[in-house]
């Protein structure tokens, strides 16, 4: 039946497994919007990739399905689905010139000589490539053939473009450029957008929503700016920016807030985000930017004396580790506004924090993502439940 909500990409109570023993992917429910640019961000074997082979067509789920438009597509053929795909290793046919490559879609979809030839010169000339239209792959640099395969995919004006990993390849530099160049294309066509990546800079640069997985399941859901400054987990916290860790327990809750007591270093105020009770462990995330170097006595509730231990010069700020609250690796970012940071190695020194920039999260439980065959032949049978769901 056709999905009953606005969404133009749909999972529902989608599983994976491939052996009968692992979920890959657990119970995904997942909402995209039409014109969305939608990243899934997470570590190798999080499931990703292969959320995004099975709504391409090249892989089934095991349970659940997915609507495109309101349609299911679980049992269409890739070449029915009218999704353009860009691959890290470009996927271009070697003896074909950038022109052929182009036109090769489109012959398949049977279109005229005369559109096809429109089509490619307008594809062509959205990524500024007009004048190598004669080339071949072999005679184009890594950010030439990036260009092309990224041409190929929107030639035929696809409902959707999915993008596995697809400037991996390139060199820092070169792969920032197309992040702002995809990023305008996207802006540009108004066309949905399903992109992999592993690189969190890349998520954040260019996303309107990114999903961050870890083990098959969809850890927190939301723009970049709330990812980075509001992490809903410890998972989230540590893989999206440098984040500093403190490991304690919860003495007291007030409203919002908590006090938590550090082995060795004595009380944190922190926003209780994801506590369980008093009494129960806890991981402070708190990132380097927002640590105070020598604050105003008294403007602080959170202020500890500290030891400098190591000092990198980064140009705009220097990234300053010190021992504190029982840790050595805390790090600060202290701006280099007036050109010189006056902290040295062995000096010491104090710090502080506002207990709003200090969030309270889970204690990570370590989990191997393994199912015995049973309860894997149980969950394509049962209807879906339980888990962190992708749906806003």
């Amino acid at each position: 039946m056709p999905g009953t909500n606005n969404a133009f990409v749909e999972f529902s109570g989608v599983q994976k497994t491939y052996d009968g023993e692992t979920l890959v992917v657990k119970n995904l429910n997942l909402d995209i919007a039409r014109g969305e640019f939608l990243t899934m961000l997470g570590p190798s074997g999080s499931g990703k990739t292969t959320i995004l082979m099975m709504l391409a067509g090249f892989e089934a789920p095991t349970h659940g399905s997915i609507l495109l438009a309101g349609r299911p597509i679980d049992n269409m053929p890739p070449h029915k689905r009218d999704i353009g795909m860009v691959f890290q290793n470009y996927a271009l046919f070697p003896h074909m010139t950038v022109e052929e490559n182009l036109a090769f879609p489109l012959k398949v979809r049977k279109f005229g000589k005369a559109e096809a030839a429109t089509r490619i010169k307008r594809a062509l000339d959205m990524v500024r490539l007009r004048a190598y239209g004669n080339r071949r792959p072999g005679q184009l640099s890594g950010g030439q053939q990036q260009r092309v395969a990224l041409a190929r995919a929107l030639v035929f004006d696809p409902k959707l473009v999915l993008m596995d990993e697809p400037l991996g390849a390139l060199d820092k530099q070169l792969r920032e450029q197309m992040q702002l160049e995809i990023k305008h294309i996207h802006e540009d066509l108004g066309v949905t957008v399903v992109y992999v990546t592993h690189d969190q800079g890349e998520a954040l640069t260019m996303s309107d929503r990114v999903a961050v997985f870890n083990d098959g399941v969809i850890q927190q859901l939301a723009a970049p700016a709330e990812l980075y400054e509001r992490p809903q987990s410890a998972f989230v916290a540590q893989f999206i920016g440098e984040n500093n860790r403190l490991n304690g327990t919860v003495v007291a809750m007030s409203g919002a807030t908590c006090n938590v007591e550090i082995p060795s270093a004595g009380i944190v105020q922190a926003l209780a985000i994801n506590v369980q009770a008093v009494g129960r462990p806890t991981v402070l995330s708190l990132r380097p930017e927002r640590v105070t170097l020598n604050p105003v006595p008294g403007s602080l509730p959170n202020v500890f004396n500290a030891r400098v231990t190591d000092l990198i010069y980064l140009g705009d700020h220097v990234r300053t580790r010190v021992s504190v609250c029982g840790h050595d690796d805390f790090v600060i970012k202290l701006p280099n506004s007036d050109g010189v940071v006056q902290v040295e190695p062995g000096a010491e020194i104090t710090i502080g924090w506002k207990a709003e920039d200090c969030r309270a999260l889970d204690a990570p439980a370590t989990t191997s993502g393994a199912f015995t065959a049973s309860e894997v032949r149980s969950a394509a049978t049962a209807p879906p439940s339980g888990g962190l769901q992708g749906r806003e």
